[in-house]
């Protein structure tokens, strides 16, 4: 074991204090001047996922264009609120509690992101 731990030791220090150094640094220089560019991060996008597709989509993009987008958009909240309230209700009725509650109204929001009620 002792001969086996003196040629572990002394491959160890050629290769670190000497002999190989010169082919090693020759190796990796060029590895050292790479130049990184600045990190580009992914944007965060807002909105709909499925704007413009969906059964919905069309008759939901010419109400907004006629009633305009800021009554559209209370339109748009009164009526995810009360769709919230029946949902609520539903629950009530079925004796359903606050986690399969919000279960439900988050698999109607993707619904009517599918179907195209959020367009």
């Amino acid at each position: 074991m002792a001969i086996t731990s003196s040629i572990a030791t002394t491959s160890f220090s050629s290769c670190v204090s000497g002999e190989d150094y010169g082919k090693f640094m020759r190796k990796v220089q060029p590895l050292m001047n790479v130049k990184f560019g600045k990190a580009v991060r992914s944007r965060i996008m807002m909105g709909n996922v499925n704007d413009g597709k969906g059964l919905f989509a069309p008759i939901v993009v010419i109400t907004r264009n006629i009633v305009g987008k800021k009554r559209f958009n209370q339109l748009r909240g009164k009526a995810i609120a009360l769709h919230s309230q029946v949902i609520t209700e539903f629950c009530k009725s079925i004796g359903a509690d606050q986690k399969q509650r919000q279960g439900l109204i988050r698999l109607a929001k993707k619904n009517g992101e599918k179907l195209g009620f959020l367009a």
